[in-house]
């Protein structure tokens, strides 16, 4: 099935789509208007054939938000997102936008319909056997879900304008995250020594590499010579049990400079692999793994947390969840004067702002510190001052250097 384009003016287009209808087999045309360039116009067609010839397309008038939906999840969504995160859009979907809103054209969504939509969330929108509403957090979820779907919506010219623009979203705030001081850390490490664990939790203490991060590590990450650990993927499971590779968050690969302590422990870890693989033969499966099972295997993330919480449980410790390293990692780099861009970049965060935002609350001290140095500062500037004012009583030029502003 192949359409036509008209021009009408210049700038101006209409697009002249054939649609045969399931029950009839009669086949009529959808003239649709487009504006900009011809090129644009081009892409417009193409894409509206291929939902016709793939069944998805309807008429935006008659489009619902639930069937629209659908069709971000087919056309975007599930080439674009990783399949946790696309996971968490269909149960968000199913769940809660659908039930609320699915049933309205999408033409006739408002701003007041998601406004309503996240108070009853607020309220009572949980779908379990407990009572109250979902949290801000998970309501900012659902936002940021329905504001994306309906900027395409409007670059599709289904819409003229988003909705969920002119909506005040939840405001979450900070989640207050414990992280152990260095006595703490010191502990927990030599707690895991001569278990497996030993080498992920000294990769997050040290370098602030996230659960995922450390489990997808090859040994050709490593540049031995150099010192430095490359990360390229990161291990993801599915809710229904899928494990596989994808990019790093934020998509982006990023390479960290390795403390020795860190160094040294990947030297051993390589090592006895060497054992194992020797004695193991065939039966070791050789992915060139660094944290993984013993027989090479990937080691899945949650089989990962239930073996750290087993740690703790077992050297009686109180310690903080596994990602909590990350953050112990980050407020310690941020305490010791590390600059921000760096902590940044070694975290792998697509931006400096992020992560002052995340971390900056996590600094005890820090503000006790900077009025320490404004009064050193100024009790030295106002000696100065003092001396230059006993040497010449009469000769006080308060625009001289020394000034006290």
């Amino acid at each position: 099935m192949r359409g036509s384009i008209l021009k009408r003016s210049k700038g101006s287009y209409t697009l002249v789509i054939p649609i045969t209808d399931p029950v009839t087999g009669k086949v009529k045309q959808k003239w649709i208007s487009v504006k900009g360039k011809r090129e644009k116009a081009e892409e417009e067609l193409a894409r509206h054939v291929n939902d016709v010839n793939r069944g998805f397309f309807v008429e935006p008038a008659k489009l619902t938000v639930s069937a629209f939906l659908d069709k971000y999840l087919a056309i975007h969504a599930e080439q674009n997102v990783a399949s946790t995160t696309l996971a968490r859009y269909k149960s968000i979907i199913e769940h809660h936008l659908k039930p609320a809103l699915g049933g309205l054209p999408l033409v006739r969504l408002t701003p007041i319909h998601l406004q309503e939509f996240y108070a009853r969330l607020a309220k009572g929108g949980r779908k379990d056997d407990h009572e109250g509403g979902l949290s801000s957090q998970t309501i900012l979820h659902t936002h940021r879900l329905i504001s994306a779907a309906l900027t395409k919506a409007v670059k599709w010219q289904l819409l003229a304008r988003n909705p969920a623009d002119a909506v005040e979203p939840p405001k979450v705030r900070p989640h207050e995250v414990r992280v152990l001081d260095a006595a703490g850390t010191a502990r927990l490490i030599t707690a895991a020594a001569g278990t497996m664990l030993y080498l992920p939790i000294l990769l997050a203490v040290c370098c602030g590499l996230r659960r995922g991060e450390i489990l997808g590590l090859r040994w050709t990450d490593l540049d031995e010579p150099a010192a430095i650990l490359y990360v390229r993927r990161a291990v993801e499971e599915t809710k229904a049990g899928g494990i596989g590779f994808k990019e790093p968050k934020n998509r982006r690969s990023r390479k960290v400079a390795l403390p020795a302590t860190a160094l040294t422990a990947l030297r051993f870890r390589r090592d006895e692999q060497k054992v194992v693989k020797e004695q193991l033969g065939a039966d070791y499966h050789d992915d060139s793994l660094i944290c993984c099972h013993q027989d090479g295997t990937i080691w899945a993330p949650s089989a990962f947390t239930s073996a750290y919480r087993a740690l703790l449980k077992r050297r009686k410790l109180t310690g903080p969840n596994f990602h909590a390293l990350r953050h112990g990692n980050a407020s310690q780099m941020l305490a010791d004067g590390v600059d921000i861009e760096t902590v940044s970049k070694r975290l792998g965060h697509s931006r400096a702002s992020f992560t002052l935002a995340q971390y900056c609350h996590m600094l005890p001290g820090q503000d006790q510190e900077a009025a320490r140095r404004i009064d050193e500062t100024l009790q030295k500037a106002m000696g100065e001052v003092q001396k230059a004012a006993a040497d010449a009583p009469h000769a006080m030029d308060l625009n001289a250097p020394g000034r006290v502003m």
